[in-house]
């Protein structure tokens, strides 16, 4: 179901960053899954009951997307990592976005891996694939969101320009109840044990393929 991609990290960002890459093929995209749903809304209600009202810097995981944006040159209090935004959410008992069986079944992987992650139509993306800075004046028309603005900061890159980094991706690049294959990307710190990345990236294919 999935097979390697080659995506390049510039050396700016090799002693920063440790990226994790899935192609998924195959996909069937749909509005909605009433169990995946219900599964989401279960893992929100445990995380409330085990945390209450904490901080979502207290999360046991959290401090891993923290140190990465630290890293990377980024103030994860003023620019928040993804995975936190979603948390913040859920130990607020607010109801995470619906958009589809795809997307919703990252934002839970998200929430039970702490990471930020990356999620693109592939069929959109033309290769190669580069992880590195944004050039002076770089952005992207962000999803439904306006411009989003990648100068001086990490970005995934393509022949066409700039396309997503760990905070918010490009509506060039979205998916769609017409996507058939994706490129997923999962960021963590330089530090980040390689095997536990590996754990990350099966429980995330497992979690993407049965959406």
């Amino acid at each position: 179901m999935s097979a390697p991609l080659d995506v390049s990290i510039a050396p700016e960002m090799a002693t920063r960053v440790r990226l994790g890459v899935l192609v998924l093929e195959g996909l069937t995209v749909r509005e909605d899954e009433p169990s995946l749903r219900a599964e989401i809304e279960a893992y929100g209600r445990e995380l409330r009951e085990r945390y209450g009202q904490s901080r979502s810097a207290e999360v046991p995981g959290a401090e891993d997307a923290r140190a990465l944006y630290k890293a990377l040159g980024l103030d994860p209090t003023k620019t928040r990592p993804s995975n936190e935004a979603l948390l913040r959410r859920v130990l607020k008992g607010e109801a995470l976005y619906r958009v589809n069986t795809l997307v919703d079944a990252l934002n839970l992987c998200s929430l039970r891996f702490q990471l930020p992650f990356g999620l693109y139509d592939l069929d959109r993306v033309v290769p190669p694939v580069v992880l590195r800075r944004g050039l002076a004046g770089e952005g992207y028309e962000g999803i439904r969101k306006g411009r989003v603005n990648v100068e001086a900061r990490p970005v995934l890159a393509d022949a066409e320009g700039p396309f997503g980094n760990p905070t918010s991706d490009s509506g060039r690049t979205m998916i769609t109840l017409e996507t058939r294959r994706a490129l997923v990307t999962v960021y963590a710190p330089a530090t980040y044990n390689a095997s536990r990345l590996e754990q990350v990236l099966d429980g995330t294919e497992r979690t993407l393929v049965q959406a």
